[in-house]
């Protein structure tokens, strides 16, 4: 068997020029255009990579967006007064506060300061709890994009059985809700394991999709699943590699040239999941400019 490849970079694209669309139809129609405020603490280089993405993402899509620089210095009241102020800033639609922070500050804290209306990270307590009720809500945007993936391959997620590794608020726990939810997009029996799971083979290999978030370097080997597995590596990690300009590569959390002989669909690393958390912020965003989700009083 030769596993059929899950490209994200295609989906995203198609995604993209959808939610493109819609943005100028709701301009068109009088509206302001969309905007979405990050908030960036520090020079963490990831961090500013990662915001270089959105902002031509949001550029490529028609959102106005702009990213306020704060130094790692800055206070917990100081951050959350400056948040509250865009939190009351109508022209804001959507509030992004780039993970991770300086130690010394409380990314719960943090994210519970931001208005829930405007969570297009889809992290707030509000938008969480919203989610495992099946309310409609924000969803964290690497679980979202996951979803869109499945529906444009056409992978069933009823019924089957799906585990689940790494069990972070991010990526695994939100993840885990979604395809368990009695809902259109969910019923899965679903499991999830973490870094104190026991013999994490005997989960994995019982396994027909495995979401692999775990953030280890080729956690998952060929052994550790069965024949026909769907396979998404949601990990990058970056490994030492002489042959590279760079000095190094991209690495999910899957033994990607092991697994693909044994999989019936996988996600490669760089190209799977990624472009689609980014699609789906931009998703996100534009729900808020409209209110979809939470419409005005």
């Amino acid at each position: 068997m030769s596993a059929k490849l899950i490209d994200g970079k295609k989906v995203a694209e198609i995604t993209m020029k959808l939610i493109s669309d819609d943005v100028e139809n709701w301009v068109k129609a009088g509206n302001r255009r969309p905007f979405l405020k990050v908030v960036q603490v520090g020079t963490d280089p990831a961090s500013t990579s990662y915001i270089k993405a959105k902002t031509r993402s949001c550029k490529r899509v028609g959102i106005d967006t702009d990213t306020t620089h704060l130094p790692d210095t800055v206070s917990a009241r100081e951050l959350k007064s400056i948040i509250r102020s865009f939190n009351e800033d109508e022209n804001i639609d959507g509030i992004l506060v780039q993970l991770p922070l300086p130690s010394h500050l409380s990314s719960h804290d943090v994210i519970e300061s931001i208005d829930h209306r405007k969570d297009v990270d889809g992290f707030h307590p509000m938008n969480v709890g919203r989610l495992t009720v099946d309310q409609p809500t924000f969803k964290s945007c690497t679980p979202a994009g996951i979803f869109e993936l499945f529906r444009h391959y056409s992978i069933p997620v009823k019924s089957k059985h799906a585990v689940v590794v790494g069990a972070s608020n991010i990526v695994g726990s939100p993840m885990a809700i979604m395809l368990s939810r009695e809902n259109a997009e969910g019923k899965a029996t679903t499991t999830i394991c973490h870094k104190y799971t026991k013999d994490l083979t005997r989960h994995t290999i019982a396994a027909d999709i495995l979401i692999v978030a775990a953030g280890q370097p080729s956690l998952i080997k060929a052994e550790m699943v069965k024949e026909g597995v769907v396979v998404i590596d949601v990990g990058i990690n970056r490994v030492a590699d002489e042959s590279s300009d760079k000095g190094y590569k991209l690495v999910g959390d899957c033994d990607f040239e092991g697994l693909k002989n044994k999989a019936s669909w996988i996600t490669p690393v760089p190209g799977g999941v990624g472009p689609m958390t980014v699609a789906m912020l931009m998703k996100n965003t534009l729900l808020a400019a409209k209110k979809s989700i939470y419409p005005d009083d």
